[in-house]
């Protein structure tokens, strides 16, 4: 059976921008985001990757056309031989029925209700009904499809089946939450033989989501929702446990059988005026930093504290062990951690497509069904790769800017070893393209961890982004028990766990050690990650530590970069010392500046 799992629509910008002011700063806060396509071959995901990554535009919610293409060339297939185009949103009509009574008994002048019943009604048959979904299919692909070979499918199910397949599991219990699915933000229950049951207890509506409380908070403290919530949780570090937090005095409920309220005012001005008496603050104070960092930090204790209390109850309610914990706010790791320690679950996965890139696969896993085995295939490593003849080609583009090497896979080790410990940063790209919001160790920005000031370097040099923002470390998989304190976790592969740093390797590691003494890692091995992981080999047999520092090879407003040409436009602008690219190591030429035009000439030596 082949199955395509696709998110994205031509119309959401359009319709949220018009209908609910989702422009500028508030340009992500729509249905669709992150779209991306995946392909299941027999029960395998065997290809992958967002829409972002091929058009360059960071987050788009448009239809992935490019991704659905790319996933079936990959395969060697055309649209008629997949069986199944899996969708993960399903507006179906008892939702947009229940949508109809919510608004006409919600507590709202008569007029307000025509105009959200008049806004609801063209968003449905504009983009989110069967009907709009495929018709925007078929013009986009410009294909004929069978109406029978579209599923739509639950938001909430495609998140969980994404992470059971990454788990490799068919029995666990789940907490899937996110800003919102088609009713719901948040839901508890349990897998049991690749089969979901959601608990009635502990659903969360849309209008007590939690991510996307945080998202307002995000917006208060001048960042963009539904984007820039990681800086919130960086920036909590810094603050001290509150003794008092006024956010869950007045602005969470939490109730018995795990469910809770949220009680902020749904439009801005109306929840920034709410926020400033809560804070006692004015447009002025939001700018100072040490306010933000109060904020940030009475904010990540409110995650913290409603995520325990789901757990909490989720933990009584089931006989499983095991935790699958999926949707956007599953990349609150630094929340998921402590989740994890606190509870009573023995395990907790959270997949490296956690947030919405993930529905894409799991849509498709849901309709083939989660194998009776673990899949084989459950790698990260699911998107473009480039062979040399492509490289080349994108080097001669660039032969009047650069200078490259071709060399084999030890003098490329050796080589790179030498940069990292004379405090060069290098841009490492290798094979297949990882899936999903991290860089691990694909298309990575590599640095050597002991220069306690290397953060400020690749903050102002190459991210271009705030000085607060912390890096993680990447690092050999047997050695992390005996750098970090992994506590109930053997590993994390896919950088979704913040561990402390154990404190005889704070000073020997402090580019990679956050104000708070802790790291969200990447464990790696030589089975997951071969050319990654000789890399961190060597350099530990030359320094004696075992790890780097990883960040995505990007700048700050910009997709990760997928093609060679993306690498090289990415490494003239920005003050990376050197890339290497599969077997080429690749310098600027001399004089050559950040910025400049690439030109026409052969590159010798790097």
């Amino acid at each position: 059976m082949i199955v395509v799992g696709y998110n994205g629509f031509t119309r959401s910008a359009e319709l949220f921008g018009n209908l609910y002011g989702a422009t500028g700063v508030d340009r992500h806060q729509l249905i669709g985001h992150d779209a991306s396509a995946a392909l299941v071959v027999d029960g395998e995901v065997v290809a992958a990757v967002e829409e972002e990554r091929l058009s360059r535009d960071k987050k788009t919610s448009d239809f992935p056309v490019s991704a659905i293409r790319w996933c079936l060339e990959q395969a060697g297939i055309g649209l008629d031989d997949v069986d199944v185009f899996a969708f993960p949103w399903r507006f179906a009509p008892e939702v947009v029925d229940r949508t109809i009574r919510d608004i006409a008994a919600g507590d709202m002048p008569v007029v307000a209700k025509f105009d959200q019943l008049s806004r609801t009604g063209e968003l449905f048959t504009g983009m989110l009904g069967r009907a709009a979904v495929h018709t925007d299919f078929m013009t986009r692909m410009d294909y004929a499809l069978d109406p029978n070979r579209l599923v739509l499918v639950p938001h909430h199910a495609a998140h969980l089946m994404c992470g059971a397949y990454l788990a490799g599991v068919r029995d666990a219990a789940f907490l899937v939450s996110d800003g919102r699915a088609e009713t719901h933000s948040a839901v508890m229950g349990e897998l049991r033989r690749g089969v979901m049951r959601v608990f009635e207890q502990g659903s969360v509506g849309v209008d007590d989501s939690l991510a996307m409380a945080y998202g307002k908070i995000t917006r208060y403290l001048g960042f963009v929702p539904n984007n820039d919530e990681y800086k919130v949780m960086g920036l909590a570090a810094y603050a001290p446990p509150p003794t008092r937090n006024p956010l869950l005095v007045n602005a969470v409920q939490l109730y018995e059988d795990g469910s809770y309220r949220i009680f902020i005012p749904g439009e801005k001005k109306a929840y920034y005026s709410f926020f400033d008496t809560l804070f006692d603050a004015d447009s002025e104070k939001r700018e100072e930093f040490d306010f933000r960092v109060k904020v940030a930090g009475l904010a990540q204790h409110m995650v913290e504290a409603v995520t325990a209390h789901q757990v909490r109850v989720l933990g009584a309610a089931t006989e499983f062990d095991t935790l699958l914990f999926e949707g956007g706010l599953a990349l609150n790791c630094v929340a998921g951690t402590k989740m994890l320690q606190r509870s009573s679950f023995a395990a907790m996965e959270v997949g490296f497509g956690a947030s919405d890139p993930g529905v894409s696969i799991g849509a498709a896993v849901h309709v083939a069904g989660l194998p009776e085995r673990p899949a084989t295939n459950r790698t990260p490593y699911l998107g473009p790769s480039y062979d040399d003849t492509e490289v080349l080609a994108a080097l001669a583009e660039y032969q009047d800017d650069v200078v490259w090497a071709e060399l084999d896979a030890a003098e490329i080790v050796a080589r790179t070893v030498d940069l990292l410990t004379g405090k060069k940063v290098v841009a490492w790209f290798q094979g297949r393209m990882e899936y999903g919001p991290r860089a691990l160790g694909n298309r990575s920005i590599l640095a050597d961890p002991r220069f306690p000031d290397i953060k400020d370097v690749i903050n102002l040099r190459v991210k271009h982004r705030e000085p607060f923002r912390p890096f993680a470390p990447v690092v050999l998989a047997s050695e992390a028990p005996r750098i970090f304190d992994l506590g109930k976790k053997t590993s994390s592969p896919h950088m979704t766990f913040v561990f402390p740093v154990r404190a005889e390797y704070r000073d020997r590691i402090p580019g990679a050690c956050h104000v708070d003494g802790t790291a969200r890692i990447q464990t790696v091995d030589g089975a997951a990650n071969p050319e990654l992981a000789a890399l961190l080999h060597a350099f530990s047999e030359s320094t004696g530590v075992p790890c780097l520092l990883n960040t995505s090879f990007n700048v700050a407003g910009e997709p990760i970069v997928c093609s060679p040409r993306d690498a090289l436009r990415c490494f003239l602008k920005t003050e990376i010392d050197q890339l290497v690219i599969g077997r080429f190591m690749i310098g600027k030429k001399a004089g050559k500046k950040a910025g400049k035009k690439a030109g026409r000439k052969h590159g010798q030596d790097a």
